[in-house]
């Protein structure tokens, strides 16, 4: 989280002294209603016209939006292969089969190599928003219509991120959002989701509540309930967020704000080659990316002292080749609901190896990120942008010493 304080602690309170904590609940009897609420205002933000609140975080809002399209055995849903390991492993606890896509220089989903993977089997694209950055969405989306597929944007690192005047997680068919500690809003663990989708919004939410068939709700509904899962948040999660949420803005316009500054001044200085965007004033501004031709200088860079950089390559869980359960076909409690294990899923491509995808595994061995904060002072980011000044300068003479060796 970025921002946290006195006015969540003042909400939380007010639900606590009403002593109502479940998320359904009568304002006659001094029920507060602020999930209810949190996701009207969600929905507004973001700009459609239903959402879901759930205590599940990003991979319960995922599984709902893959049972409200009706995915299950027999079908492929293409994820990319640098996201967490939700956006693949929530497609197989819905039963399906993730296909992993590589990604292009953005570090993001490869439409490209999404339209490659495409086969009969595949019913679904998952673009993922990763740190903070949006997909090229006009692509996707019509790649996906070209074919017949249905887009579920995960926006869980994204949230209030856009793409060519819209938010991330409203230009696909359903869009899905975390709220865990570690998201641009937070109430400690949590998800949203949304969609323009009557129905889609119908079957997400009794998929989501086991008891939704003797919900007040209930009357309203268009679909014959369903036994689904329990993904039901609680009142406090809603109180936070609704906090969270007026915050929002003025994080991502700091956020912007620092990004802005560093690229400005950074911009042709030796050594210094920034990552493509889709949509850069779209872009959170979570991180500033570098890229580099080797992987060699993107290591020296990373560990010059005051860039506090990384590698995406060595992350221990956002690239496809650290998924070891997925990879190992270790998946449920029970060999029966292991998805592989499927009769169905006979005949899909179930195999994942960890070097399928050399592209994705070069171009983030030579990405770096740079993490960024809204609260940091002018001094601060003048100190950032020294450092990544003299960062550029190892990774310029590394790259000179890898050249004079061959």
């Amino acid at each position: 989280m970025y921002r946290m304080g006195q006015e969540e602690l003042d909400e939380v309170r007010k639900v606590i002294e009403a002593k109502k904590l479940f998320m359904v609940g009568d304002p006659a009897s001094g029920h507060q209603q602020e999930a209810a609420r949190f996701e009207k205002e969600w929905a507004e933000k973001v700009g459609t016209d239903y959402c879901l609140l759930l205590s599940g975080g990003g991979t319960a809002a995922l599984l709902c939006a893959l049972a409200a399209l009706g995915i299950g055995p027999g079908d492929e849903v293409i994820v990319p292969s640098y996201t967490f390991m939700a956006s693949a492993t929530a497609v197989l606890e819905a039963g399906a089969i993730p296909v992993i896509a590589d990604v292009d220089e953005t570090c993001l989903l490869d439409p490209e190599d999404v339209e490659r993977k495409i086969g009969p089997n595949v019913k679904a694209i998952i673009p993922v928003h990763m740190v903070g950055m949006p997909c090229d969405m006009d692509r996707i989306m019509a790649i996906a219509r070209k074919h017949d597929l249905k887009v579920i944007e995960d926006s869980c690192q994204c949230d209030g991120g856009g793409y060519k005047g819209k938010r991330t997680g409203s230009i696909g068919d359903i869009g899905a959002y975390s709220f865990n500690d570690y998201k641009i809003l937070s109430c400690g663990e949590g998800g949203g989701f949304v969609t323009n989708d009557r129905t889609l919004y119908e079957r997400a939410m009794v998929f989501s509540d086991s008891g939704a068939a003797f919900r007040p709700y209930a009357k309203d509904l268009t679909i014959t309930p369903f036994l689904g899962f329990q993904f039901r948040p609680t009142e406090l999660q809603g109180a936070i967020l609704r906090v969270q949420l007026t915050r929002l803005e003025g994080i991502l316009a700091d956020l912007r704000r620092v990004k802005a500054r560093i690229m400005g001044e950074l911009e042709g200085a030796p050594g210094v080659r920034f990552m493509p965007s889709n949509d850069l004033e779209g872009d959170c501004g979570v991180i500033c990316g570098f890229q580099f031709d080797a992987p060699e200088p993107a290591i020296a860079f990373s560990k010059v002292e005051g860039v506090d950089a990384w590698r995406p390559l060595d992350s221990a869980k956002h690239v496809y080749h650290t998924w070891d359960p997925i990879i190992e076909k270790r998946v449920g409690h029970h060999p029966d609901v292991n998805p592989y294990n499927h009769p169905k899923n006979q005949g899909l491509r179930t195999t994942v190896t960890r070097d399928m995808l050399p592209k994705s595994l070069d171009i983030l061995g030579r990405t770096v990120f740079v993490a960024l904060d809204p609260d940091w002072t002018d001094a601060k980011v003048t100190e950032v942008i020294s450092a990544c000044r003299n960062a550029a300068k190892s990774a310029a003479q590394t790259a000179e010493k890898e050249a004079a060796r061959t």
